[in-house]
């Protein structure tokens, strides 16, 4: 969460741009007014060698690729593997600027935890508490940057579906950790963990060790594939389609400023979502609080955009600044804060 608190005792003393910086306006002019096509969803999927081999012919990235681009919602997306073979937690923790920050995303796709639980039979595995924290890390960092997360529960180490496999309880006890990561971080969950098992009860009924949604009780064979694709692409168009960013702006008016003057500013407002296409949901209101602590800011609006980088857009779209240039000489104290939304 960023928050800015802005005072403008002394506003009449400085320069317009001076002023739109204060505020925490950016003071950047303008280039053209043209109309941009809207920006594709870039989604990074981070994890091990499930993820890396997911990008393959009939692996379940390059399948979500097909069916998103078909989907009826016509959103765009830009689909990218960041997957490494052997990979756990603290491997993701380190790369993650490297392989996902740089790159921009606004969705991040985490399907990690197989190797944290599995190579703990060599010796190698992730404690419960680096596997929590780590992920707490990674969600966090992640949110920083923008970018929203699906976390997925690891699947499956053996498929036979009554608990038997060697290390069915070691991995529940980690899929437990991650719902609860999930829960804490307002990350979105999809728990391919449960799904796994319930599915394997039908199809797996011989109860065999792999062969059904694995090749080896691990690695995805076409079925798993298809399996996770279904369920991801689901989440991934909930997701993306949801307002994530919300940019939330208070304002107080100067004692001389008329009701007219007031209303005028809050009509000018008003008619910004209708002008940047970037605004996704609007609402605005004055201060009924019982509570007594608005310190004199009376006047709210919430604006949800889909992308922090959409929200940048807003902020330097031309009606934007326009309405910055009209209502400044009005404004005593403002505060600005925005949050993603869980």
């Amino acid at each position: 969460m960023i928050a800015r608190e802005l005072w403008s005792a002394q506003l009449g003393s400085v320069g317009l741009l001076s002023a739109l910086a204060l505020f925490g306006f950016a003071a950047v002019l303008p280039t053209g007014g043209k109309a941009q096509e809207a920006k594709a969803c870039r989604v990074v999927f981070f994890g091990d060698s499930i993820t890396q081999a997911a990008v393959g012919p009939e692996g379940y990235i390059t399948q979500l690729q097909t069916a998103l681009e078909a989907h009826p919602t016509g959103r765009k997306f830009e689909l990218v593997g960041a997957g490494i073979s052997g990979h756990k937690v603290p491997d993701l923790q380190a790369r993650l600027e490297r392989d996902v920050l740089a790159k921009q995303p606004d969705l991040v796709v985490i399907y990690i935890g197989i190797n944290d639980v599995w190579h703990s039979q060599s010796g190698k595995g992730t404690p419960s508490d680096k596997y929590r924290a780590g992920l707490e890390d990674l969600i966090t960092k992640i949110n920083a940057a923008g970018a929203r997360v699906i976390l997925c529960t690891p699947s499956v180490i053996g498929e036979r579906h009554d608990g038997t496999n060697d290390l069915d309880q070691m991995l529940e006890e980690y899929a437990a950790i991650s719902r609860e990561v999930a829960a804490k971080t307002g990350a979105f969950l999809v728990d391919l963990r449960k799904l796994f098992v319930h599915d394997l009860k039908i199809r797996n009924p011989e109860n065999k060790p792999s062969g059904v949604l694995t090749t080896d009780g691990v690695h995805l064979n076409p079925a798993g594939n298809e399996l996770v694709k279904d369920c991801l692409e689901r989440s991934i168009v909930a997701v993306a389609s949801a307002t994530a960013v919300r940019h939330v702006v208070l304002f107080q008016f100067k004692p001389t400023a008329t009701v007219a003057e007031i209303n005028r500013v809050c009509d000018l407002f008003d008619q910004l979502p209708g002008k940047i296409s970037e605004v996704k949901s609007y609402e605005a209101g004055t201060d009924i609080s019982p509570e007594k602590l608005s310190e004199g800011l009376t006047h709210c609006f919430t604006l949800g955009f889909e992308t922090a980088a959409d929200r940048d857009a807003y902020i330097v779209h031309p009606a934007h600044q326009e309405f910055v240039k009209q209502a400044l000489p009005l404004i005593q104290r403002a505060v600005v804060v925005d949050y993603l939304a869980r």
